[in-house]
């Protein structure tokens, strides 16, 4: 899988895309943004919402479970400096057509299987591979 990111607007917001799909990300306004977008710590929360929410009807269609609804609230604690996530927790509420203990089954399965969650679970190395850096004159405008 690969995503890209490109700053866009003179830098003042960025877009991230993978296949056809694609989101603004951008920072508050107190930190330089405009405020357009997800910010990388909203997107990282995001991704493990999202990851266990697709998980969840996965894995329900593989035990022949109808899913009508799932909730998830992902919250973190931003400290250090750099600042960085802890006590990253979440929650959630499965409606499914199927007793409350086969509904709460699941929900501890796809709480072991999800992906986005195993990988931070058990950490991953992040490497920089590539890197370009290019001086550009930039005209002064009237």
């Amino acid at each position: 899988m690969t995503v890209h990111v490109r700053s866009a607007h003179e830098g003042t917001f960025s877009v991230g895309w993978s296949g056809t799909h694609s989101l603004v990300i951008d920072r508050g306004p107190d930190d330089g943004g405009q405020g357009m977008g997800f910010n990388g710590g909203q997107l990282l929360l995001l991704s493990l919402g999202a990851c266990y929410a697709n998980d969840v009807f996965r894995e329900a269609a593989s035990r022949g479970l109808t899913v009508l609804g799932v909730r998830v609230v992902v919250e973190c604690d931003w400290v250090g400096e750099p600042p960085r996530a802890e006590h990253v927790r979440y929650s959630t509420r499965v409606e499914a057509e199927a007793p409350e203990d086969e509904i709460m089954e699941l929900i501890r399965h796809v709480d072991e299987v999800a992906e986005v969650h195993n990988t931070l679970r058990a950490g991953s190395a992040i490497e920089l591979v590539d890197a370009e850096a290019i001086s550009l004159q930039v005209e002064t405008r009237v």
